[in-house]
């Protein structure tokens, strides 16, 4: 098939789409009108002999051709547009939108509150942060930049480790005055223990713990499960049960005694976060300023 120019306008629109999630936003994102990026989509399928979407009147999702397509697009229209940057002098600006899929622990309890002062740095960028259980396709969700717990599963993203966040056994005072305080990681097994659920398993995280050179790891057991982070630290503050939980976040908590570190001796196991985003050869302004916040946030915990 001959190049038809015509397809890399029609591919801008498709990535449009994929960005916004509608016609109507895809539409207010390239300054045409929604029944123009109807029009648009229709022709580049036609032109494919493909169908890349599937509609219904309430959403839109790339079909299995569709998502196949945009993955091996996306990264041409990435370089595209490191040539418009490069060209036009705007290397280092930070400016624009930045899609990040972001952990639902690191979001509510490391940067709610701190995030106005990387507002205010950079008045020409706009965040729209996604939290999700699962860690999604960064390309066909449209996302710039992913901010995550654990290690890398996917090879064909470029992963970089920002920081690793010490582990912490905590209980309430509450739960230690009706149940008593466990003297040693082993004594856990007879705990109520609030678990949490690893999205890459589907099976509650297994609980270590390291002292110098020593690691163990005990069998928990309890009630309660969450996928919420936030949910399962207010449960461990009412006294539900004792958990584990990334020190970041908790530190106000552990000072006002709300919360008692059990095992102040085996803070050895540390959870490593990583920044990830789409392989290319710079990544954008807006993703190295992001990705130097967050760093600068945690050393700062």
């Amino acid at each position: 098939m001959a190049f038809d120019g015509r397809i890399l306008s029609g591919v801008s629109v498709l990535a449009a789409v994929v960005e916004g999630g509608t016609f109507v936003k895809a539409a207010e994102l390239i300054g045409i009108t929604d029944s123009g990026v109807s029009r648009a989509i229709g022709r580049l399928e036609a032109r494919l002999g493909v169908r890349l979407l599937e509609r219904t009147t309430r959403s839109l999702s790339l079909t299995d051709e569709g998502r196949r397509f945009y993955e091996e697009v996306k990264p041409h229209l990435n370089a595209i547009e490191d040539a418009a940057i490069v060209a036009s002098g705007t290397a280092s600006a930070v400016r624009g939108r930045l899609k990040v899929d972001i952990d639902p622990f690191f979001l509510p309890l490391v940067l709610a509150g701190r995030l106005g002062a990387f507002c205010d740095r950079h008045p020409e960028l706009t965040i729209e942060f996604v939290s999700k259980e699962q860690f999604g396709d960064l390309v066909s969700d449209g996302i710039d930049l992913a901010i995550r717990f654990g290690q890398p599963r996917f090879s064909t993203l470029v992963a970089r480790k920002l920081i690793e966040a010490p582990i912490l056994t905590v209980a309430s005072p509450r739960y230690i005055e009706r149940h008593g305080r466990p003297g040693d990681p082993a004594d856990l097994s007879a705990h109520r223990c609030l678990q949490f659920l690893d999205p890459h398993s589907g099976t509650p995280f297994d609980w270590a713990f390291v002292r110098g050179e020593e690691t163990i790891e005990v069998p928990t057991s309890g009630p309660l499960t969450f996928t919420d982070p936030k949910s399962m630290l207010e449960e461990c503050i009412a006294g539900t049960g004792v958990t584990q939980v990334i020190s970041w976040g908790v530190g106000d908590l552990l000072a006002e005694g709300a919360l008692i570190d059990l095992f102040p001796d085996w803070h050895g196991e540390l959870f490593p976060l990583f920044a990830f985003h789409p392989s290319r050869k710079h990544p954008p302004a807006k993703v190295r300023a992001f990705v130097d916040f967050c760093v600068e946030v945690c050393r700062e915990l």
